[in-house]
């Protein structure tokens, strides 16, 4: 027979205050990201302008989707984009935090010269950027004084605008994953480099021995929402190039983006969102079933 556990009047009270600070947080989580995930995914499935009542069409803007030319353009932009960013930023910012954990004189200063682009709006980082890769911008400029004739057209060049826009999230956030990975190397601890010392074991020994498998959670970490925030890339493309030229930076935020704000497909545009958290979730399953064979914990 199961006894019912009976609450003194002040478990009851602390009870019922600790579920009302939970409410605002609660609140928010429904307001702002419940009932939108849910509205979008029945938009998924219907014809809606924004104005007129929506249209039931089933799975019509799915077939539609996987027919657009301009979701495979928008796939392949953002699949560079992660792999060339998520690369560039991993191993520039483990580097960088193994430099700075050596405790050199200045390094507090270095760490927040790295950091300050990430404090910076994404907006106004966009904006200096797009400035300094111009034709006739100082990057191009110091190009020519080096000796080049034709410097690249960065953010007008099918060619090299990607390629222009994945630089500048690189430079922007990696600072932030290199504070990431110096908090887990400075969580090692140190009697084992001093043991590994007196075993005779090198710098480089050290590290792939003992800095590397200690870190491996923090860099799992790391890339999962490296990967993640790839595929949310919107503010830089709609700052430095509204998606051109030809469509050469359209990733599949701004796309969705366009079609819904600026065609009036909001049921379209959900369908894209829907397919695009199906591909970040898969990544993502796929992340954690493969780090079993890696990361140490």
């Amino acid at each position: 027979m199961r006894i019912k556990k009976t609450l003194s009047p002040l478990q009851r009270r602390e009870e019922v205050t600790g579920y009302l600070f939970l409410l605002p947080s609660f609140i928010g989580f429904l307001v702002f990201i419940l009932i939108p995930v849910a509205w979008g995914l029945l938009l998924a499935f219907t014809d809606y302008d924004g104005f007129n009542p929506p249209q039931f069409v089933g799975v019509k803007n799915f077939v539609a989707l996987f027919q657009d030319d301009y979701f495979y353009l928008s796939l392949k932009n953002n699949i560079y984009y992660m792999v060339v960013s998520v690369a560039g930023i991993m191993i520039i910012g483990l580097l960088l935090a193994v430099f700075l954990d050596k405790g050199i004189r200045g390094s507090g200063i270095f760490r927040t010269v790295l950091f300050f682009p990430q404090l910076t709006s994404s907006i106004a980082f966009g904006m200096i950027m797009a400035i300094l890769f111009t034709s006739r911008g100082p990057i191009n400029n110091f190009l020519r004084e080096l000796g080049m004739l034709n410097p690249p057209r960065w953010l007008t060049d099918t060619q090299w605008v990607m390629t222009t826009i994945t630089l500048t999230s690189i430079i922007k956030n990696t600072g932030y994953y290199m504070i990431l990975f110096l908090a887990g190397l400075q969580a090692v601890p140190k009697d084992l480099y001093e043991a590994a010392a007196l075993d005779g074991a090198g710098s480089w020994k050290k590290f792939t021995k003992i800095t590397w498998p200690m870190i491996t959670p923090t860099f799992f970490l790391c890339m999962v929402l490296c990967i993640i925030n790839s595929f949310k890339v919107f503010d830089l493309v709609s700052q430095m190039t509204n998606g051109g030229p030809a469509n050469a930076s359209n990733v599949l935020v701004y796309r969705i983006y366009t079609e819904a704000f600026k065609f009036g497909k909001f049921g379209y545009a959900s369908a894209y969102g829907i397919v695009l958290f199906a591909i970040v979730l898969l990544i993502t399953l796929v992340q954690f079933r493969g780090q079993k064979k890696w990361v140490n914990y």
